[in-house]
């Protein structure tokens, strides 16, 4: 079968999806996009009341403006900040409504299982030759094996949160609780009002998602006083936790940090430290939550933003190389191990490092972080635009890979180093110096940076 003729598959149609039809369209290819939501954007609607902290010239891709502006799309302000609402309805629905995209949008539409037409994983002869099968599956239960010459999946991973459990397992009594757990951000001050409102709540997570939501609980907290907060983090230190403050380069993400850290200091919140969740009991005050050394509770409700994980359960017959503890890409991992560093930057990559030993299939976005929390707009939009050369036949292209990202001004890694200090294991944690933190750092090509361990500045 000549697969030059065949489509090249998309799963999903969030940012990174939609950018990744752009660039295949600006390149005069003809995609197919399958979302298995009603709407594109349909797991950031999910968290449509949340503001981002990246402003509109972060979010938006610069293939996918071209094709808007040539209908006529007015770009929001640059330096505003959207909500994830916002993204939808201001970029990515318009964007789904450009001819050449809509026509290769398929709504509803799940994919189930990806392989190569009639051979399973084992066989190798003539591999690299035969055309992917996409297995669908529609609204109505409809299954169909659509055929592709590559396969880019840009699924993300919000679908699949982490569970409570210390252990990265389901805590014990967490499934039978779950009626009182929430895996994201809720919209405490709007839609989930009524289930938080003087209520004991419990947060379990140390991330942005943890900070943002116990912000708009402390407002719920002041407009309904019995509300009580708890917040459980299982690092052992908060010295590096609110980041960068003034210093970052993302106003916004430094806001939040801070103001974060002032309701821990003010009392607002009562924050525990070296959390390590085992067990969930229902007693007759409340929840209780049981740690190894720690016990929480009662509460009457848990909000879980203890990140996520990439779903790969239809991945089966694709030949992946996967880091085997974040499920990233093997030559990604070490660019992007929170247990290494999280700065605000992090090398260029591309083709090179996004490839796997099934030829033309790719992880991308979100998903190609696998278990690690970093993950910026700008970071998928670079890596589709060098998958999309390399498929084109412009590998001159796809490996002249830059990035400009926002700077983090401090670190927060669990290592326990302060920025460019050595912690007790000799490790170095990757930040510039928050003093001198720029706005943006231009990172070099890829190809330059091949072999360094060491994260920013090295």
């Amino acid at each position: 079968m000549d697969t030059q003729n065949l489509p090249i598959v998309i799963i999903g149609a969030g940012p990174v999806g939609l950018a990744t039809a752009a660039h295949l369209i600006r390149k005069g290819e003809q995609p197919l996009l399958f979302e298995s939501g009603a709407t594109v954007g349909a797991s950031m609607l999910q968290w449509g009341h949340v503001r981002l902290f990246s402003p509109w010239r972060y979010v938006i891709d610069q293939q996918a403006q071209t094709l808007l502006e040539e209908q006529s799309w007015q770009a929001p302000d640059p330096e505003g900040y959207p909500t994830g609402r916002e993204v939808v309805e201001q970029y990515l629905l318009p964007l789904a409504q450009v001819p050449q995209i809509q026509q290769a949008l398929r709504l509803q539409t799940r994919v189930t299982g990806v392989s190569r037409v009639s051979m399973d994983k084992v066989k190798t002869p003539t591999r690299e030759e035969t055309p992917f099968v996409v297995r669908i599956q529609t609204a109505d239960g409809e299954e169909q094996d659509v055929p592709a010459r590559a396969v880019i999946d840009a699924s993300g991973t919000y679908q699949m949160p982490n569970p409570l459990g210390a252990h990265g397992l389901f805590a014990l009594g967490e499934r039978t609780l779950h009626d009182h757990i929430f895996y994201g951000i809720p919209d405490v001050l709007g839609a989930e009002r009524a289930r938080y409102a003087g209520k004991r709540v419990l947060v379990v997570g140390s991330g942005h998602s943890a900070q943002q939501t116990l912000l708009a609980l402390a407002e719920l907290a002041e407009q309904e006083p019995a509300t009580q907060l708890v917040w459980a983090i299982r690092r052992a230190s908060v010295q590096l936790m609110f980041g960068g403050g003034a210093n970052d380069g993302l106003p916004e993400r430094g806001q939040i940090g801070s103001r974060s850290q002032s309701l821990v200091e003010s009392g607002q919140v009562r924050l525990v430290a070296g959390v390590k969740i085992e067990a969930l009991t229902r007693t007759a005050e409340g929840i209780v939550i049981v740690g190894e050394e720690a016990r929480i509770g009662p509460v009457d409700e848990i909000i879980a933003t203890t990140g996520f994980r990439p779903d790969l359960s239809f991945l089966r017959e694709v030949r992946l190389s996967l880091d085997p503890s974040l499920e990233s890409p093997v030559a990604l991992a070490p660019l992007i191990d929170p247990n290494v560093h999280s700065c605000g930057t992090v090398y260029p990559h591309g083709v090179d490092e996004l490839s796997h030993p099934e030829l033309n299939f790719f992880l991308v976005g979100m998903k190609s972080y696998g278990r690690a929390p970093t993950f910026l707009a700008l970071t998928g939009y670079e890596q589709v635009r060098s998958i999309v050369a390399a498929l084109t036949g412009d590998w001159e292209s796809a490996r002249r890979v830059e990035l400009v990202l926002p700077e983090t001004g401090v670190c927060s890694t669990d290592l326990g180093g302060s920025c460019g200090v050595p912690s007790k294991d000799g490790t170095v944690s990757c930040c510039a110096p928050a003093s001198s933190a720029p706005e943006l750092v231009q990172v070099l090509p890829t190809r330059s940076r091949r072999g360094q361990e060491k994260c920013c500045g090295a």
